[in-house]
């Protein structure tokens, strides 16, 4: 019998890379932004209708408008119903998805090749004639109270909501879920989602990104077509605050009688997707909570047993978005968990990481980041970040560099500048009479205890 290898094979020098070539132009002939991005693989071709009308334009008291308005977008236009729209895109073998987030809208679709120019002019009709019935606002507006009720039963949804609700200022949009509450998706009127609409689905808020099997010539040739004799101006745009409602460390427990075991939540408010330190910290929070091997997860998942996964994260949205640590433990063991999470956060800011540790968190991201781009649809969204972000045209490209320039003492300076143990908000879903003795005794702040059923999602 041969004697066993001695150790791993080394990992070879990574391959150059190259995000697909793309060109972005202002289409005079209908004042819209096109980006194209030939990619001749397979006969199909992606195209995001990308539209700066997110959650974060959101006016006071009408949180959930842009998510609504945007969901309505599929239920129907001036020509077609909802059965009637999303039969026409089948006929043309065209995949269709809605969605909206904290600073962005977009309708994307896949079809095949030969069927774009058809696909765009009912895009088109899609962003600029849609119906908005009463009965499908009202069928969505129950739709979404339906979805609260269903978040207050289900400790992790809650969680996450709680936690952004904590953290920000009541006058700030981040406070609220990007859908919105109970109380503004109830008032919201049809008047309302008109004039949202109105107001920013509009050519100098839209961008048009194709890409897939057609050239730029071609791509742009077919937007003009579809979006011919369109017109009008966008109005005042709200962006909103990211202020933090108490940035004094404290924990707040929301019961959940008998629960076996409680959702951790455990953070601050984070930074601004486009900071200066934004490789840094990406590598930093990697070795923290971002990747398997993290440190909070070896921590608390295999040298404690605490919980099956834990993780960390930065949620980047233009305004600063919250810095997190996530995980579910059983509820004898909250207090102990809570407690190696915030030394974790010590940890990390106190000592430099090791050369494998920042091996092995660079050489991740470096080799997951061309993966990522491999479909149409992939290409497509990563455009669509580009734009929502302003990243410069070379952003892809330059994205391994970043990763590999970074150095054990680039983390260590930003987790020194960007975490913040004294500000922590500390949230836990849970059975408070079994975990509430053992968190006040942890002594990191001032210990609150409010109703699972607490008018969380009321805003």
């Amino acid at each position: 019998m041969s004697d066993a290898p001695a150790g791993r094979p080394l990992a070879g020098v990574p391959r150059p890379y190259r995000f697909p070539r793309f060109e972005r132009q202002r289409s005079h002939a209908v004042e819209v932004d096109v980006i194209t991005a030939p990619v001749a693989k397979l006969p199909l071709v992606t195209i995001v209708a990308l539209i700066d009308a997110g959650a974060a334009r959101d006016p006071v008291g009408g949180e959930g408008l842009a998510v609504l308005t945007a969901k309505l977008l599929m239920e129907g236009t001036e020509r077609h119903d909802g059965a009637a729209l999303v039969d026409a895109f089948e006929q043309l073998g065209a995949s269709v998805d809605v969605s909206a987030g904290w600073d962005s809208a977009a309708v994307t679709l896949t079809v095949l090749a030969h069927h774009v120019s058809p696909a765009l002019l009912l895009l088109s009709e899609v962003i600029r004639h849609p119906a908005f019935r009463e009965r499908d606002v009202s069928r969505l507006k129950a739709e979404r109270a339906a979805e609260l009720l269903q978040m207050r039963a289900d400790p992790r949804a809650l969680a996450d909501e709680s936690f952004g609700r904590l953290l920000y200022s009541s006058a700030s949009r981040y406070a609220y879920p990007e859908a919105g509450g109970s109380r503004a998706v109830a008032g919201i009127t049809r008047d309302d989602i008109t004039t949202f609409f109105r107001d920013h689905y509009t050519p100098d808020r839209l961008t048009i990104i194709v890409a897939g099997d057609v050239t730029h010539e071609l791509a742009r040739e077919m937007v003009n077509e579809a979006f011919a004799d369109w017109t009008g101006r966008a109005g005042s745009a709200i962006q909103a605050t990211d202020e933090a409602t108490d940035e004094t460390r404290r924990i707040q427990i929301i019961t959940k009688a008998d629960a076996p075991q409680s959702e951790l939540r455990v953070g601050h408010r984070g930074v601004p997707r486009n900071h200066p330190d934004h490789f840094p910290l990406v590598v930093m929070n990697a070795i923290l909570g971002g990747l398997f091997s993290s440190r909070i997860n070896l921590n608390l998942r295999e040298q404690h047993g605490y919980t099956y996964g834990a993780h960390s994260e930065f949620e980047w949205r233009r305004g600063a978005g919250p810095f997190v640590v996530a995980t579910a433990v059983e509820s004898g063991v909250t207090a102990d968990a809570t407690k190696e999470i915030v030394a974790e956060l010590e940890r990390i800011r106190t000592e430099r990481v090791t050369e494998e540790e920042l091996s092995l968190a660079t050489s991740y991201l470096e080799g997951v980041f061309p993966i990522r781009y491999e479909t149409t649809a992939a290409i497509a969204g990563a455009l669509a970040a580009l734009v929502i972000y302003g990243h410069p045209a070379d952003y892809f490209d330059a994205y391994r560099p970043h990763i590999q320039a970074v150095t054990r003492e680039d983390v260590l300076r930003v987790a020194r500048e960007h975490l913040h143990p004294d500000r922590l908000l500390i949230v836990a879903i849970g059975d408070a009479t079994a975990i509430e003795p053992s968190m006040a005794g942890l002594e990191l702040g001032p210990v609150t205890v409010t109703a699972a059923d607490n008018p969380a999602t009321g805003a």
